[in-house]
């Protein structure tokens, strides 16, 4: 069963046990994965690319997530959370940043650099060629720098 599949079955099973966080954010996911088929004429998308739309989707919602914080909107913010973990469950499992940093150092290793800021944008990319979709961008940046420095 593709991703695609498993989203529309558990669609319809969250629409029939009522469960409107479930079936709203599945629906805008769904969305944002037709709307980039449509936007690419046509294109049909493989699990890879549904997995980067919806770690786009975890992105935005936990970027507003500090917006709602600062303005105290605890409504909100208990929503999104929910939303995210809703998305995150179709999602690979995400590396924690101990391991984020041991793939840092092998990386750094093989390429032989020691540290120095200026080899900041060689290792990243190496790096994130590594992680892609199951490390955040951020938390990849944050070891990178913490290695580098």
């Amino acid at each position: 069963m593709t991703l695609k599949e498993k989203l529309t079955a558990d669609f319809k099973e969250a629409m029939k046990a009522k469960d409107e966080i479930r079936k709203n954010t599945i629906s805008l996911a769904r969305a944002a994965i037709k709307q980039f088929e449509v936007d690419n004429r046509g294109t049909e998308l493989d699990d890879d690319g549904v997995i980067a739309i919806l770690s786009k989707q975890v992105k935005m919602r936990k970027d507003a997530l500090s917006d709602f914080e600062k303005a105290g909107r605890t409504d909100l913010l208990d929503a999104y959370q929910k939303e995210i973990e809703v998305l995150a469950a179709y999602l690979p499992k995400q590396l924690t940043p101990e391991e984020i940093t041991d793939v840092v150092k092998e990386t750094a290793a093989a390429m032989g650099i020691e540290g120095g800021k200026q080899n900041m944008g060689k290792l990243m990319g190496a790096v994130m060629g590594k992680v892609k979709g199951v490390a955040d961008g951020g938390e990849v940046k944050k070891a990178v720098d913490a290695f580098l420095s």
